[in-house]
């Protein structure tokens, strides 16, 4: 191997390795956002499984269930 061929892959593993961790940081601020958001997202499902929980037993008395949508 060519020791400038050398010199250039030198250089240019040195400065994937530093930006390496900017790229880890990044990392790891996607993951801490998304964290948060996976959070909000159960409270949210929580909350409309409540609300459907309220709201199916409304419906059945508001809606018939019978045969082709009547009740007999």
């Amino acid at each position: 191997m060519d020791p400038m061929e050398y010199d250039e892959m030198l250089r240019y593993l040195v400065a994937a390795i530093r930006n390496q961790g900017s790229i880890n940081d990044d990392l790891r601020t996607c993951i801490q956002e998304q964290r948060a958001f996976n959070r909000q997202q159960l409270e949210i499902n929580a909350d409309v499984k409540t609300t459907l929980a309220r709201i199916e037993p409304l419906l059945a008395r508001i809606i018939p269930t019978g045969e082709n949508g009547r009740e007999a």
